[in-house]
């Protein structure tokens, strides 16, 4: 039996069990499909670089991916995520420049592996979280212009969230995102990170880290007008689920280094559907 572009997507979407997933089931068909097959190739371009061993391999297939994309605007996409991806681009303003940026904040990861400051950790969270969220803002049903800046603002919370929930897995792949600037402001060294050695400079770190998050999402709740706020609630339902894990996270006294804290599919689902039922962030 041959798999369509649209199971493909589909598969892919739900095997990764992301939060991500949980608010797309509330949204109209259409509108479903066309997030779902953008976020199967965020998938497919993001496993390049955690899959992907060597580093000269990863980089090839990303280039791929760019010339992927050339072909699927020029209207010949070959593989199935670009098929499902393009009946929705015109539609939804999906352009060729949203997709190169995610695949460029994947390529980063293969050259970086650490960043001086909090700037430089915002242009990589722009490209691959912020951009995410424009892309994503626009399909739900973007009316006013501003709902952009919100959803730049709440990308980079939940790329905040993740680098925070990750710390010890990334560390184990020799990735810090945590600023170099604050690890020496809390005197906490890589080492210690890499060998998951927990300290009270570790906890003060992380507090930092996890108000800074925080912030961002009540900066981002703050920038939404009025007049997106219900087109935009998948956004709002992953923004519950994710500070949800925050708290989580603050709960567990920011045990980070020898564990990956997560919710239940349960839990998330229960999450997304709270929010769905009482329109409340």
């Amino acid at each position: 039996m041959s798999t369509t572009p649209q199971d493909y997507v589909q598969q892919k979407a739900a095997a990764s069990g992301s939060s991500f997933y949980y608010a797309f089931l509330f949204l109209p068909a259409p509108r479903r499909a066309a997030i779902t097959a953008f976020y199967a190739f965020c998938r497919e371009v993001d496993d390049v670089v955690d899959e992907v061993s060597d580093p000269g391999v990863a980089a090839t297939k990303l280039a791929w991916w760019q010339s992927e994309v050339g072909r699927a605007y020029a209207g010949e996409p070959t593989h199935p995520v670009m098929q499902a991806l393009m009946p929705h681009a015109a539609e939804y303003g999906i352009e060729a420049r949203h997709l190169l940026a995610v695949i460029e904040g994947c390529q980063m990861d293969l050259t970086q592996s650490r960043y001086l400051d909090f700037t430089a950790l915002q242009r990589y969270c722009h490209l691959v979280a912020g951009v995410v969220g424009e892309v994503a803002a626009r399909i739900f049903g973007q009316a006013q212009p501003q709902t952009t800046e919100y959803a730049h603002t709440l990308g980079l919370a939940f790329q905040l969230t993740n680098i925070i929930r990750d710390v010890g897995e990334d560390a184990r792949r020799d990735r810090i995102y945590l600023p170099v600037n604050e690890l020496q402001q809390f005197d906490v060294k890589a080492h210690e990170i890499i060998k998951g050695v927990y300290s009270d400079r570790f906890t003060e770190l992380m507090k930092f880290q996890v108000a800074r998050a925080h912030q961002m999402y009540d900066k981002a709740l703050a920038l939404l007008p009025d007049e997106d706020r219900r087109t935009q609630k998948p956004g709002l339902m992953m923004a519950s689920i994710y500070r949800t894990l925050l708290r989580e996270i603050e709960a567990d006294g920011y045990r980070v280094l020898h564990q990956r804290v997560a919710l239940t599919p349960l839990r998330k689902l229960w999450l997304a559907w709270k929010m769905q039922a009482l329109g409340r962030f």
